[in-house]
């Protein structure tokens, strides 16, 4: 790579266009910042719109009797299987009220009831009925509406088909902007003193996810080449009922909301016998991991590749009207959930771990922020707590943007180090090879043995490849997707390695249990110098030294 071709100027650079993208936009607008949104593919192509549960929280004057603040954060530790932090689950559960209020300013219309009150629903995990709905079963895909529209009435630049390269930093460590490739497939730098990663996930690194296509780990592997920390990356949330369609499926799967359960639904398996009876106190409502676990150990017992969501208790009309999303899924495969039960099986959902990040999106690199779910704040520890991912995105967003501006009072806007551009091939792995080892190896129930073949698999496949040395757009992007899947999977590999215990969405079938004095602690991972490679910190045992 010889160096950039154009070059564009912005205060803050926001790389996504979910939640916490287009919140931190809208913020940063609001509190005059020239911003500039980067995306790779176009305005609502990530998760957001694929959120079928809604917002988990706590309002003043709509909430189920009894429920409070405090009891949202009890349940949200609970999930977390001890590794959440109490400062982010406190900050960001009393200020999601809110951030909700701000949305619903911005145009977003939520679910009411026959008496106008907000409706409300329950999933798994949660104590109340506190999940605010959208459209029945499609909260993201309004959330998202919202948000680009409010992007629109504000003039919030949006650079669409443009795939962000690298974060380019000063001699001293700081961001000075983003190298990329825009919609021609020429490199071009956008100088900016602040950069914030929304990027959302990694699910593309199984062959059966939840997510939209271009969940491919970008801001992560961002984040690692810029200096970053991750931590929790091991922790990998399978929704307990995506849409089964088929054992040759692969790609992005359309999820069975919880809220079906949460509402009734039960699961059986092949023989018409409950999964979850015996199994948690809360049964089909027990927290993702548990059911996620539970069956997969089902299927193993009975030989099959899927079980069943029995919702037929609705009745057609109803089950019509509370869930069109998973309604049309469902009748796209010729399934009627009103007269037989829904096919379902785990697929990889939610990364609970990320960029080491402060509920005001702040990293350990000075000028790059980082929001949603490519963050880590502390707030889902080893398991995310059903539907609080759009409350993080919503807070964290826009307290990342005022963040910024904060921080930018403070300093002046540096020039890109010319060292920094990248200059150095990437390894990049065939996706196909990448995904099936991790499916087979790191999925629900891993082992040393496992992980280690994976990493083998996977660093025999990889080749050094330079990421801008495509001829057009749909390659130099699946390039860098590519290159950014292979280096978060060997992190991932390696975190979960070294995590020698079970703990939330992490099961080492050879280490079948916790471990609260040796890995009580958050496990991080950092780009070594030397090699390039993913290097893996222990956390330090309760009490002393490792």
């Amino acid at each position: 790579m010889t160096g950039p071709r154009w070059e564009a100027r912005a205060d803050l650079v926001v790389v996504g266009t979910g939640v916490a993208g287009l919140t931190a936009a809208l913020t940063a607008v609001e509190l005059g910042l020239r911003v500039l949104v980067v995306t790779k593919g176009g305005p609502g192509d990530g998760n957001t719109p694929h959120a079928q549960g809604g917002v988990a929280v706590v309002l003043p004057a709509a909430h189920e009797p009894g429920d409070t603040v405090e009891r949202h954060a009890r349940d949200t530790r609970v999930a977390g299987a001890g590794l959440c932090e109490e400062d982010a689950v406190e900050q960001i559960v009393t200020y999601g009220p809110d951030a909700v209020d701000r949305l619903r300013r911005t145009g977003a219309r939520f679910d009411t009831g026959d008496d106008n009150a907000l409706a409300r629903t329950r999933e798994g995990g949660h104590g109340a009925f506190r999940i605010l709905r959208a459209g029945g079963d499609a909260t993201g895909a309004e959330v998202e509406r919202a948000l680009l529209a409010a992007a629109r009435d504000h003039r919030v630049a949006v650079l669409t088909g443009h795939t962000a390269l690298d974060v380019l930093r000063t001699p001293g460590g700081e961001v000075a902007g983003l190298a990329v490739l825009d919609s021609a497939a020429i490199p071009g730098l956008i100088s900016a003193p602040a950069v914030l990663l929304a990027t959302g996930g990694l699910g593309q690194l199984y062959q059966a996810t939840s997510n939209a296509e271009g969940a491919t780990g970008d801001g992560l592997a961002l984040a690692l080449r810029g200096g970053a920390s991750l931590a929790d990356l091991e922790f990998v949330q399978f929704h307990p009922t995506v849409l089964f369609t088929g054992s040759g499926a692969r790609g992005r799967r359309p999820l069975v909301t919880e809220a079906v359960r949460g509402e009734g639904g039960i699961l059986v398996d092949s023989r018409g016998e409950r999964v979850m009876a015996g199994v948690h106190p809360l049964a089909d409502l027990a927290p993702r991991d548990v059911v996620a676990a539970a069956i997969t150990r089902r299927m193993a017992e009975t030989g099959s590749d899927h079980v069943l969501l029995d919702a037929t208790h609705f009745g057609a009309q109803a089950f019509r009207r509370r869930f069109p999303t998973v309604h049309a899924t469902c009748a796209a495969i010729g399934v009627d959930p009103a007269r037989e039960p829904i096919p379902v099986a785990p697929a990889a959902h939610f990364a609970c771990g990320g960029v080491v990040a402060t509920v005001d999106g702040r990293t350990d690199v000075r000028g790059l922020y980082a929001a949603g779910e490519v963050a880590r704040t502390g707030l889902h520890g080893a398991n995310r707590l059903a539907s609080n991912s759009l409350l993080e995105g919503l807070v964290v967003g826009e307290r990342a943007a005022r963040a910024a501006a904060a921080d930018l009072r403070e300093r002046t806007a540096p020039a890109p180090d010319a060292a920094s551009w990248p200059n150095r091939p990437a390894a990049v792995a065939d996706r196909s090879v990448l995904q099936r080892a991790m499916s087979r190896h790191a999925g629900i129930g891993r082992t040393a043995a496992g992980l280690a073949e994976a990493a083998r698999v996977i660093a025999a496949d990889a080749r050094h490849r330079p990421l801008d040395a495509t001829s057009t757009v749909l390659d130099a992007t699946s390039t860098v997707e590519d290159a950014a899947l292979t280096l978060v999977a060997e992190a991932l590999l390696g975190a979960a390695a070294e995590r020698r215990e079970t703990r939330g969405c992490h099961v080492r079938t050879d280490f079948p249990g916790t471990d609260d004095i040796t890995w009580g602690r958050s496990t991080t991972v950092r780009l070594d110098a030397a090699t390039g490679r993913p290097s893996v910190h222990r956390p330090v045992p309760v009490g002393g030294a490792a």
